[in-house]
C-alpha cells in the first residue's frame, strides 16, 4: 500500500530531463508508412519518431 502511495501521477519519465510535446501534422500515408515501421521494428509510434530525428540531427 505505501508503494501506491509514493507513486506520482501521470505517465514515468524517460530520462532525468523534462520531455516536451510536439504536434505535428502527417498526412494518411505519412502514419501508415510510419506505423509499419514501428511494427516491423517492434517500436512505438512516438520511438519511432524519436529515431528517425535522432538520425536526422546526426
Amino acid at each position: 500500500m505505501d508503494a501506491l502511495k509514493r507513486r506520482g501521477r501521470g505517465r514515468p519519465g524517460r530520462g532525468a530531463e523534462p520531455m516536451q510535446v510536439v504536434a505535428v501534422r502527417l498526412t494518411a500515408d505519412e502514419i501508415a508508412a510510419l506505423d509499419a515501421l514501428a511494427e516491423r521494428e517492434h517500436l512505438t509510434r512516438s520511438e519511432a519518431i524519436r529515431r528517425a530525428l535522432a538520425n536526422f540531427a546526426a
